[in-house]
């Protein structure tokens, strides 16, 4: 959708990420530093029972195009 409207993760400003299993925080950080440029975004981490088809990691990104 973002990059239909002409956006990337580049225009993110906060990302929410939804775990089932918060032991796995370094890895999601890590795999986050790989695909987002500094500065960046404003983020914040919740721990889930679960998410929809059995994921483990979700990720809601607000962005500003």
């Amino acid at each position: 959708m973002a990059r239909a409207a002409g956006g990337s993760l580049a225009n993110a400003v906060k990302f929410t990420l939804y775990l089932t299993d918060l032991s796995k925080f370094a890895k999601v950080n890590e795999i986050m530093t790989e695909m987002v440029a500094r500065p960046y975004p404003a983020r914040s981490t919740v721990g889930v029972a679960s998410l929809p088809k059995g994921a483990q990691f979700e990720v809601e990104a607000i962005l500003v195009l």
